[in-house]
């Protein structure tokens, strides 16, 4: 089936996803999603999962980078995320990188742009996270988040001070596709924030190395066509871990525990020690499974 990756350009998480779909050479679709509320149509797919990148195979819908990564290299083995064989401090990286490192480029981005930021977007973001939007704030932070961002960026360029190729060896990974997207992020949507990274040994020349692995073979589709998909679709047949059986087969809601927490619910089909699953059925998507990952969400049964 074919791969549905629901996104947006700009996004820097979909960015991440693109490099390890480059990585691996796959053929998949853009769905274009707005970059504010209202997503009728994700919203069709997720129940209520609203943060971008979200992946589509079929009927089973895949939220969070950190979990479409993992079921990337699942079902698309090679080439592999993991050239140096450390999945797991591979994918733990993330924690890093799509919270303090990713917050030190948001600062910079935002609080460089200050009054450009569209009003429209500080709103929906302000209802994103639950807090204020304040470029003023970044602003004045501009000074300490540079230094913030700088130091994420010499902890990459230590890495390659050996003169490998990317961040694990001679063959790239989810390592650098976590560690690229930020300064890609920095070097696209606010030029000026990039001082920070600049005489940092081999980051540049890292950095256009990974740039040219590129996206795979991207497509586009239809919002509508991935509707049409889903309810064409069946999912995948999935088992519940023995630590969960209480809720097996129970009305669940699963939400974010950072932001966006708007919660998913339905009935727990599926879990692992990485990921629960959560079947529902929807007006125009028909019967769907939602994946959401274990880190970052949490889930609780419904009264």
């Amino acid at each position: 089936m074919t791969i549905l990756l629901h996104q947006y350009d700009s996004s820097p998480f979909s960015e991440k996803v693109r490099i390890c779909l480059g990585i691996k050479q796959l053929s998949w679709a853009a769905v274009d999603q707005p970059v504010i509320m209202p997503k009728p149509d994700l919203l069709a797919l997720t129940g209520a999962y609203r943060r971008i990148p979200v992946m589509q195979i079929g009927a089973d819908i895949y939220c969070d980078s950190v979990l479409i990564v993992r079921e990337l290299e699942r079902r698309f083995p090679e080439p592999t995320l993991f050239p140096a064989r450390t999945p797991g401090i591979d994918q733990a990286l993330a924690q890093w990188t799509d919270r303090s490192f990713f917050q030190a480029a948001v600062a910079v981005i935002f609080g460089g742009l200050g009054d450009a930021v569209d009003p429209a977007f500080k709103k929906d973001r302000e209802q994103l996270s639950g807090q204020p939007f304040d470029p003023a704030a970044m602003r004045a932070a501009v000074p300490h988040m540079s230094g913030q961002l700088r130091a994420h960026a010499a902890c990459i360029s230590e890495q390659l001070s050996d003169g490998r190729q990317f961040l694990s060896g001679d063959r790239p990974g989810l390592v650098d596709a976590t560690c690229y997207y930020n300064l890609w992020f920095v070097r696209s949507f606010h030029a000026p924030g990039a001082a920070a990274f600049e005489g940092l040994p081999g980051l540049d020349a890292w950095y256009d190395r990974v740039r040219a692995i590129g996206h795979g073979d991207r497509g586009t589709a239809s919002r509508e066509d991935a509707v049409d998909a889903a309810r064409a679709g069946t999912p995948l047949e999935a088992s519940v871990l023995a630590e969960d059986a209480a809720l097996a087969g129970k009305e669940v809601a699963a939400a974010a525990t950072d932001y966006g927490r708007d919660p998913i619910r339905g009935t727990l089909v599926g879990s692992s020690l990485h990921h629960w699953s959560i079947a529902r059925e929807d007006p125009r998507a028909g019967g769907v499974v939602v994946h959401v990952p274990r880190l970052t969400f949490a889930l609780s049964p419904v009264q």
